[in-house]
């Protein structure tokens, strides 16, 4: 099974590579899949954003993650 996170892109750099923010980590990924801009959310998998998702759906997946990885802590 594979896994992709949701994460805002920040700044968009030469060479179509995008700095993104998971919530608590900055990554640079490639955005050569999809047509993203700054302030859109993308999912991330392998260091490819390979599609584009809603704010609301961003920050509602964001928080489901957050929450397995704190009760996975308990």
């Amino acid at each position: 099974m594979c896994i992709a996170i949701p994460a805002e892109v920040l700044e968009i750099r030469d060479g179509n590579v995008g700095l993104v923010d998971y919530g608590e980590l900055q990554q640079e990924v490639r955005l050569d899949l999809v047509d993203a801009k700054v302030g859109e959310f993308v999912l991330v998998h392998v260091g490819f954003a390979i599609q584009k998702l809603s704010r609301e759906e961003g920050l509602e997946t964001r928080e489901i993650f957050r929450q397995v990885y704190a009760a996975l802590e308990e």
